[in-house]
């Protein structure tokens, strides 16, 4: 039985063409396990971004092969890459991608929409991700009237709303201060150790080292070291609720 959630072999990705062609990803080999956190680090312009967005099939890679929970996305159109997203890829930017005149529940809940969820039981879904990233009270806000890690809690809660197979975060703590980043940090590992999804976090950010079971170093398209993360230390404690 295979245990792995994503798995890239040989990934190569080709950027622009021409004059302005650039060789993003040069045989990129990497799996994510559930229960695991794997943080992928590396410079600007090392091909973090460009490989999360192909693991969340946002992208398709040049050549190598990319499966999602089984499924290959090598060969995939729009809506077949649509649809491995929509089933089993939850995505945390860096800039939250809230829109501005819907409460927090109210952006949860685009997720199932999505999805083809509606009514009741989405807006209870909805509610209740944002209790486990301890939003209780800040459910009927909009945006504007929450902080930075606020806002990037809802967004993680929309991400986990429709219990996807993995999670790919995109320097989720690159806007926040300490005490905020730590806070997402813990709710992301409590995602993956809690509830046994694969989570994948890339970033510049040394401060998050501490909550990863194995870490990834990239550079120039190329991963340069894998080694594990603190496995012997204990797991970090369940999120708690966001102090402003």
């Amino acid at each position: 039985m295979n245990d792995y959630v994503v798995e890239a072999n040989a990934v190569e990705k080709t950027l622009g063409r021409g004059a302005g062609e650039v060789h993003a990803l040069r045989g990129i080999d990497l799996s994510l396990r559930p229960g695991e956190l794997t943080l992928l680090m590396g410079p600007s312009g090392s091909g973090k971004t460009t490989l999360l967005l192909v693991l969340g099939c946002m992208l398709t890679p040049t050549s190598g092969s990319v499966t999602v929970c089984g499924t290959s996305i090598s060969n995939a159109d729009k809506e077949a890459l649509a649809k491995i997203r929509r089933e089993h890829v939850g995505f945390v930017f860096q800039s939250y991608h809230l829109f501005p005149t819907l409460t927090a529940t109210q952006n949860v809940q685009l997720a199932l929409d999505i999805r083809g969820e509606h009514g009741k039981r989405a807006a209870q879904k909805s509610r209740e991700a944002l209790a486990m990233v301890g939003l209780e009270q800040k459910m009927d806000s909009l945006p504007g009237g929450l902080s930075g890690g606020e806002q990037q809690r809802v967004a993680i809660a929309r991400a986990l709303v429709a219990n996807p197979s993995v999670v790919l975060a995109d320097e989720p703590t690159g806007a926040l201060d300490g005490n905020n980043g730590q806070s997402i940090m813990r709710i992301l590992a409590d995602t993956a150790h809690g509830r046994e999804r694969a989570v994948l976090v890339v970033t510049h950010d040394p401060r998050v080292i501490p909550y990863a079971d194995r870490i990834i170093e990239i550079e120039d398209g190329l991963i340069v070291q894998e080694r594990p993360g603190e496995t012997d230390r204990p797991r970090m404690p369940k999120a708690v609720p966001f102090r402003a």
